[in-house]
């Protein structure tokens, strides 16, 4: 039996998955990396990453009363690639993080575009998800999980996204003043190196989580071994008015693929989540993932417990052993 001496912040529901791809309405090969956002009326909607047996990815959308089931599913593709006015989505579109902007009065879409140069980072938006409007490539290839903020710093946007190279995928932060040309370009977070859960590819997994004492970060670390890739998730709080800043670094990882549906799949031993919804009370927030680039699954936890915990699986900016392994991450040549 597997040890739970450590600390469990994250419940999975007992209905996972909560949606698969016997649930659509037309024939698809799997559905996983949901985004989510509340509607107004309270519904929790899922723009759900739906792949079809050619292997092109789309986006549907579905939506529940109590965010569990009940699931009322598009009855054909919420949102297609469209090759012919914008190439850069030529082999689909990927894992969408939806953002709320006040400001705009719009639900801004971060995802991937797949095209011949690899994933880029591309942004759309919408006021009903039935109608949107693509802004294009935010970021070229090779680069991807990518989310925005819900409000300005200092007059512009900001978005967290994921370059890679060969030898290192790190998580960075970049501004615009109009969510189509992007500068300031600042290295966020970056992987570790070594034996670390996150060494060498990290991500963003949701957007960021705007709490009291910062904006908290769930974020996905790849460590690599001989049979395959486990994917993890960790925690991260950044500066509120200066989201660049790091403030602490949980140096575990605090939720990892443990149940059949997260092992077995057509990626297995990953999890992967695109978006969460927060309850009334501000502090339970739940979780919506992919298990093994199959299905659909729900986890629920606290924010407030999240800091918490945080605050006692150390900083690697005060931990000796964390001071370390910034200084590798940031010094060391791949």
């Amino acid at each position: 039996m597997r040890s739970t001496k450590f600390d469990v912040l994250l419940t999975r529901h007992p209905k996972n998955p909560i949606l698969t791809a016997a649930d659509w309405p037309y024939p698809v090969h799997s559905v996983f990396n949901p985004g989510a956002t509340k509607l107004k009326d309270g519904t929790t909607l899922l723009l759900c990453r739906v792949e079809d047996r050619r292997g092109i990815s789309h986006f549907c959308a579905a939506r529940s009363a109590n965010g569990i089931d009940g699931w009322v599913i598009d009855p054909k593709p919420t949102l297609e690639h469209d090759p012919i006015r914008f190439p850069e989505e030529l082999w689909g579109i990927e894992d969408p993080r939806i953002t709320y902007v006040p400001e705009v009065g719009e639900y801004l879409i971060a995802y991937t575009a797949f095209g011949k140069s690899g994933p880029g980072v591309a942004i759309a938006s919408t006021t009903d998800f039935i109608e949107f409007e693509r802004y294009g490539l935010a970021m070229q290839a090779d680069d991807k999980d990518a989310a925005l903020f819900p409000r300005r710093f200092n007059g512009e946007f900001a978005l967290i996204h994921r370059p890679s190279t060969p030898q290192d995928a790190s998580m960075w932060i970049s501004f615009s003043p109009d969510l189509r040309n992007w500068g300031g370009h600042t290295i966020l977070l970056p992987a570790r190196r070594g034996a670390w859960w996150d060494a060498n590819k990290i991500g963003l997994s949701p957007p960021p989580i705007e709490t009291d004492r910062g904006w908290l970060i769930v974020y996905h670390g790849v460590r690599r071994h001989a049979s395959g890739s486990i994917y993890r998730l960790g925690l991260a709080l950044f500066d509120k008015e200066n989201p660049g800043v790091c403030l602490s670094r949980g140096q575990s990882w605090m939720f990892g693929p443990e149940e059949p549906y997260e092992h077995v799949g057509d990626v297995g031993n990953a999890i992967f989540p695109c978006g969460y919804t927060i309850a009334e009370d501000g502090d339970t927030i739940r979780f919506y993932y992919g298990a093994a680039d199959t299905t659909i699954c729900a986890a629920t936890g606290s924010i407030s417990e999240m800091l918490e915990w945080l605050e006692r699986d150390g900083s690697e900016f005060t931990g000796v052993a964390g001071q370390l392994a910034e200084r590798e991450a940031r010094i060391l040549p791949p």
